[in-house]
């Protein structure tokens, strides 16, 4: 990949509203043929809502956070609020996209969502793989989506939100079946509001009593449960979430050692060269550097 110039922040992109159904926290997006906007190419970005994609035809590239896809025909895609995305390649696109904010999920008739694998993402995936009958189904559901978000009226939402209920169970049983992942425990549900509160909160709390106390049970339960389900300490998860923003930062901006470091709440650039080193085992500089010339 080759990105010409790095931006000093990484910007965000909020979810707008069409001239369909003008709703600021879902939207339908078709692309038969279409090109992607050449001002997002090589532009390292985030968007502050959930996307979900059905590439009918690509064949382009993009990456999400330091991980490249090779868009491939009939897959879904998908992306959370927050993580970075880089689009590598002007091709012609087939698709259809759906978008929702974290606010859509928070309205009581799509709370149920929230729980969804799909949504949660345990296993950080971004790619699900379909046989012919998912692709079958898929298109049905995304016609009816389709018709119906082009339809205005009294029973438009509701109908939104069963089909989209429908389509986001259906795909998270894939996800499962893909990922081998079986969340249904206490302890594999405590851990994985662990982490979504260290995704939230890890600029500004560092220590596992932090963690705990968001979640009102001890520190040493809490330390237990992760260790148990996870294989690893409670503060690694910590450690390694903030080395991955720190990455991120380094990778997809020119923002400074010092710069970054203030940005994940250091307050000595010093410490958080020493932090980085001890935890990925490289300087930020070094990382910096050597990821720069492998993408190049």
């Amino acid at each position: 990949m080759q990105i010409s110039n790095y931006p000093q922040q990484v910007p965000v992109y909020s979810l707008e509203p069409d001239d369909v159904i003008a709703n600021k926290h879902f939207r339908v997006y078709n692309y038969e043929g279409s090109l992607p906007n050449h001002s997002d190419l090589l532009i390292p970005h985030r968007k502050d809502h959930y996307l979900f994609v059905f590439i009918r035809r690509a064949g382009s590239r993009q990456w999400i956070d330091m991980t490249p896809y090779k868009l491939l025909d009939n897959t879904i895609y998908f992306t959370g609020p927050d993580q970075i995305i880089v689009k590598e390649e002007f091709i012609q696109l087939w698709s259809t996209g759906i978008a929702f904010t974290r606010e859509f999920l928070s309205f009581q008739e799509n709370a149920s969502l929230s729980n969804l694998p799909l949504i949660q993402n345990p296993q950080n995936g971004h790619q699900l793989l379909l046989t012919l009958a998912d692709v079958n189904f898929v298109e049905d559901m995304l016609a009816k989506i389709n018709l119906e978000y082009r339809s205005p009226g009294e029973w438009q939402q509701r109908m939104l939100t069963a089909y989209l209920t429908v389509l986001l169970t259906y795909l998270s049983r894939l996800y499962t079946a893909q990922f081998k992942d079986n969340i249904s425990s206490v302890d594999k549900l405590l851990l994985k509001n662990f982490q979504e509160k260290i995704n939230v909160c890890f600029r500004e709390l560092r220590e596992v009593g932090d963690y705990a106390s968001l979640l009102n049970i001890s520190a040493g339960h809490l330390s237990e449960v992760v260790k148990n389900q996870s294989g690893k300490p409670a503060i690694k998860h910590i450690h390694e979430r903030l080395i991955l923003e720190a990455r991120r930062l380094l990778f997809h901006t020119n923002d400074s050692l010092k710069e970054i470091a203030f940005d994940l709440g250091f307050s000595d650039a010093s410490y958080f060269n020493r932090f980085f080193k001890r935890e990925a085992g490289v300087t930020p500089a070094g990382y910096r550097s050597n990821i720069r010339k492998m993408y190049h």
